[in-house]
């Protein structure tokens, strides 16, 4: 089944380049049972997720890096994974503001209700955890994941209508080869999710 295909935005965001990426894929919905959110799309739409280039590479590594030996994002779409960004336009600077976040979110929680059976949200990096709690605050008026540096919140158990929410590092990021100590949690993170959705 094509997925995303109701996605539109108007929003006339000026801290973002307006290439809307998206993931475009086949997969049955109802499948899905972990969310990966990372951050931002990269400049180039081949280093996209789903494309086989930069960003599946990282996640790839970052898996195994968790025990678990892809060689192919599809290997973890099969099993279950849909991997997406929290923002769907490129950064035009490191950072982007309040306001397109939470412009994003908007879409972002269309796209997540897609997924009846989730179980695991992983918001890998600043954009998807705001993003996240943009929509639990439009939608519960609370946030779900608490303010905080990520090394200091990501050991709590962040749990609503029995989905998990997990804040942890982009595994997509530049950063993800040079920053060995975010390495190693991004991969606790993984191996949290896998297990909270065996025993959940």
């Amino acid at each position: 089944m094509r997925i995303n295909r109701h996605l539109k935005c108007s929003f006339p965001c000026n801290d973002v380049e307006h290439k809307w990426i998206f993931p475009e894929i086949n997969i049955d919905p109802t499948k899905v049972n972990i969310v990966v959110v990372s951050e931002a799309p990269p400049p180039d739409k081949k280093d996209y997720y789903y494309s086989g280039g930069f960003f599946d590479k990282t996640t790839c590594m970052a898996f195994n890096d968790a025990g678990y030996a892809v060689k192919r994002i599809k290997e973890l779409t099969d099993k279950g994974f849909y991997f997406t960004t929290a923002i769907k336009c490129c950064k035009k600077d490191y950072l982007v503001s309040s306001k397109t976040l939470n412009n994003c979110s908007n879409i972002l929680f269309r796209e997540l209700e897609q997924f009846p059976n989730t179980k695991v949200v992983m918001c890998m990096g600043d954009f998807a955890i705001k993003c996240v709690n943009y929509i639990m605050k439009e939608s519960l008026g609370r946030k779900v994941i608490p303010t905080g540096s990520t090394y200091k919140i990501r050991s709590g158990n962040y749990i609503e209508n029995s989905v998990l929410y997990i804040p942890s590092y982009t595994q997509t990021g530049d950063s993800f080869n040079i920053e060995k100590s975010k390495r190693k949690m991004i991969a606790e993170d993984i191996k949290k999710a896998m297990e909270y959705v065996i025993i959940s």
